[in-house]
């Protein structure tokens, strides 16, 4: 295993970049804590990789490693690994010269997939992903020793709010390729979070597990696996969506609104591609748009604006909520009334939530609330708020895309 030794002591500069690589110890505002960051940064480093597993075998031509094991087979080669999948923050080789001086990994690129950009590699879809237009998907080189290595770099940091999903794809047809082809280590920095996720998702694809029997399978290899929260709700997603991203389903939708709000509240324009086709639009200019899940449903039900009939949301473009309490949602400042036994219909919800759309023109613009318009007619349809909005039955919606019943009719299309 790559890695210092007790007669090879840590230097500085190295603890700097590992613990810059892992998102700690970033900021240090005085000489006093300057020092005690550094003896912090030199034990964290010394435990991550003198006392942490060396590359682990988890199944057949499938092992799980950190970035020392990663650096090893590419210096040196490996008798048994032929692919290596890195899951660090920057997909650059030069990432292991940063994180250790000296150490040089030669690699010859063989190409590098962005999101939007036309590839070869029509495998997966991201046209309607969470995933912003231009960045870097992934890159794929030759690497290590006489070149005998295939890596598959995906930058991906060890953030909760990190877009693990969309990544999803790739990843596992590439380990499926990989251990066809030879054997494949999936290494992230410490071989503890992202590196496992990913094997997580394998093993629930590939084995037909749950979210926690496959993340227990794997942990009967590497005990210490811990994908962060942020993951494991995503990897749950992959699971509740049958082992695939489907994109079309109102999880993944909730999961892209979510990570639309997250981009809006850091100052980022929302590109107008990430927003849902508009229904309302003829057949063929709309042909690009998702089909619905059901496809052999022909019957679907459509929202229409009642002054001019156009149609303004379809079933699939709707996200359900879980109902609130009703009227005791408001009680700090709604006065109680009505008959306490009969609660009858108290809890029903007078507007739908959607998806944001291409027809709704401020969205795209980029305010932060506002009033929904037809866009034929201009009539009010409801309104949004990237903060969020309270819905009728208690429920606090956020982001959220609201179109009042009383405003639209309801028909099958």
């Amino acid at each position: 295993m790559y890695s210092p030794t007790m007669d090879q002591p840590i230097r500085v500069e190295d603890a700097d970049r590992a613990t810059s690589e892992t998102g700690q110890h970033e900021h240090r505002p005085s000489t006093e804590s300057n020092l005690v960051g550094t003896s912090f940064t030199r034990i964290c480093h010394a435990f991550i990789f003198d006392t942490l597993h060396p590359k682990t075998r988890i199944r057949e031509n499938l092992f799980i490693g950190n970035i020392g094991d990663a650096a090893e087979v590419l210096q040196n080669g490996s008798s048994e690994i032929t692919h290596i999948l890195s899951m660090l923050s920057s997909a650059s080789i030069s990432i292991f010269s940063e994180w250790r001086s000296g150490l040089i990994i030669p690699a010859k690129e063989i190409k590098k997939v962005y999101v939007g950009a036309a590839s070869e590699d029509d495998s997966v879809d991201l046209s309607s992903s969470a995933l912003s237009p231009g960045k870097l998907l992934y890159s794929l080189e030759y690497a290590g020793k006489e070149f005998k290595l295939v890596r598959m770099a995906v930058p991906m940091r060890d953030m909760e709010s990190e877009n693990l999903l969309d990544h999803l794809d790739v990843c596992l047809n590439f380990i499926d390729k990989s251990r066809k082809e030879g054997s494949v280590l999936v290494h992230c920095f410490a071989g503890v979070s992202r590196s496992a996720a990913i094997i997580t998702a394998y093993l629930m694809r590939t084995e037909h597990l749950s979210q926690e029997d496959a993340l227990e399978s794997l942990r009967q290899s590497c005990e210490f696996v811990c994908p962060n929260d942020g993951f494991l709700d995503q990897l749950k997603m992959f699971e509740e969506m049958g082992f695939k991203v489907n994109r079309a389903s109102t999880i993944y939708k909730r999961f892209r609104l979510k990570v639309l709000g997250e981009s809006y509240n850091r100052g980022e324009r929302i590109d107008s591609s990430k927003l849902g086709a508009d229904p309302g639009l003829p057949a063929e200019v709309s042909s690009e748009a998702e089909a619905p899940s059901d496809a052999g449903n022909i019957c679907r039900t459509a929202y229409r604006c009642k002054k001019c009939r156009r149609v303004v949301a379809l079933q699939e473009n709707v996200l359900d909520h879980i109902p609130g309490e009703g009227e005791t949602s408001f009680d700090w400042h709604k006065r109680k009334g009505g008959n306490p036994v009969n609660k009858s219909g108290e809890s029903e919800c007078s507007s739908v939530f959607v998806e944001p759309l291409q027809w709704m023109t401020p969205v795209e613009e980029g305010a932060l609330e506002g009033k929904l318009s037809c866009a034929h007619c201009d009539a009010r349809l409801g309104y949004f708020n990237w903060s969020g909005i309270q819905c009728s039955c208690g429920s606090w919606i956020t982001p959220a895309f609201q179109i009042h019943k009383s405003r639209v009719d309801i028909s099958a299309v």
